[in-house]
């Protein structure tokens, strides 16, 4: 990789970009989803030269008329020779403003499994919507995806305006359409861009071939979404990770990341499973001591106490503890081609740092990402399916809702056998919860 940006590339201000924002996105097959996060780099400047010469190369020796952007996120070989994205492909760029980890997502009702994993940690998911096909099956599945993984901000981003002739009664049909259909989500910022990826039409740069759009460019919309007052700033949790004793002193923290709430020096918490209080003594970032802590940073807390403290406990304020318990109530992915998920299965189930035993209880029902439709006849989950279930864990665990927490509130199985990951999950309030 050289050191150079494309020629166009601006100049470095010295200003680094504030924060992050994880960005999956999702749609039907051939809706553009790689055409458009190859312009995001392209336009904004956020390719090197020998990854652009790669490009123009592939897309001259298949003959393709102009630069196909595509082949900037389309990761391997194979997978471009057969036209279609397989794997989770991530992408990295930045701003001014912001940066930026973008998720590419495939689009096929059987790589459900990859975009539950890719937009697993999403604060935006971005859906694409082919403007000659309108709202698919698969765009309405991925929409109720993101629903489930409670993404708090959606994009619909409405693709290949330049062959509708940019009309705006189609980009408003499709945004009424999914505007009805969104009623039954629990998505609480959706907006609606209408654009070609192809041509670059409003994805960094306002289109004149759409004065009748008011809104935004789609880049500028996701260096100015709000994301701050998603993350959960009032229930402090600190899962801990690693001990850290050094033996040339006297020095005792605890390792790990924020994932809820803030802790300050000299703040009473206590730590679970053991019930045993302390004050916070001081907390230790990477370039040393801070005043605060919050979510994601990734701190070492030390405690007035000496205290029985492992890999897997959580540090929180002592009246405003998370859930503690063995008998869990979730939905899962099922991932594993090896086999389904039936009930009585044992597992290793990690959850924030912490990994017990845990054995499937009752299969409620299978869920059509589709329809919505429960099939509480269902026996088994298959590869790609969701469903909801019961969990016994050998252990306690300490954990919050999902919709409240997504840190905490999530957790993957393990097959012991194959140290495979089996499923990916997420934790609902109580029995009573949907």
């Amino acid at each position: 990789m050289t050191d150079t940006l494309s020629p166009a590339a601006a100049p470095d201000t010295g200003e680094r970009p504030v924060d992050m924002l994880r960005i999956a996105t999702a749609g039907s097959v051939d809706d553009g989803k790689s055409t458009l996060i190859g312009r995001l780099l392209y336009d904004s400047k956020g390719i090197f030269d020998d990854q652009l010469a790669s490009v123009e190369d592939t897309s001259r020796r298949r003959g393709h008329a102009q630069t196909d952007l595509s082949l900037l996120t389309d990761g391997l070989r194979a997978e471009r020779e057969q036209g279609i994205t397989i794997d989770v492909a991530y992408r990295y760029f930045a701003t001014p403003r912001r940066k930026f980890i973008i998720a590419d997502t495939p689009g096929h009702i059987q790589y459900t499994r990859n975009m539950v994993t890719g937009a697993s940690t999403a604060d935006l998911a971005m859906v694409l919507v082919d403007a000659r096909k309108g709202l698919l099956e698969q765009s309405r599945r991925h929409a109720f995806l993101a629903s489930l993984l409670r993404i708090p901000h959606l994009v619909l981003c409405v693709n290949k305006m330049d062959l509708v002739d940019y009309d705006q009664a189609v980009f408003e049909g499709i945004r009424d359409d999914f505007t009805a259909f969104a009623e039954r989500l629990d998505i609480a910022d959706i907006t609606f861009v209408p654009m070609s990826a192809l041509n670059g039409d409003n994805v960094v740069t306002r289109s004149e071939n759409m004065p009748w759009y008011e809104g935004s460019s789609l880049l500028h919309h996701l260096e100015t979404v709000h994301i701050a007052s998603d993350r959960n700033l009032i229930d402090a949790r600190f899962p801990v990770q690693y001990v850290l004793r050094p033996r040339d002193n006297d020095y005792r923290g605890y390792a790990g990341t924020m994932t809820g709430g803030v802790l300050r020096p000299g703040d009473d918490v206590v730590v679970l499973p053991s019930g045993l209080t302390s004050r916070v003594a001081g907390i230790d970032g990477p370039d040393g001591p801070v005043e605060e802590a919050f979510a994601p940073m990734a701190v070492a807390i030390r405690l007035e106490d000496e205290l029985d403290v492992s890999r897997g406990d959580m540090i929180c304020r002592p009246l405003n503890r998370p859930r503690t318990g063995q008998d869990l109530h979730a939905m899962v992915c099922w991932l594993s081609e090896q086999g389904d998920l039936r009930p009585g299965a044992t597992y290793a189930l990690k959850h924030t740092t912490r990994t017990v035993r845990a054995k499937i209880g009752e299969l409620r029902y299978r869920l059509d990402v589709n329809t919505g439709h429960r099939d509480r006849d269902a026996a088994a989950l298959d590869l790609n399916e969701i469903g909801r279930i019961t969990l016994r864990a050998t252990t306690p665990v300490m954990y919050d809702a999902y919709r409240r927490n997504r840190a905490t509130g999530g957790f993957i199985l393990i097959d012991e056998a194959t140290d495979n990951t089996v499923a990916a999950g997420i934790l609902l309030d109580d029995e009573g919860a949907s």
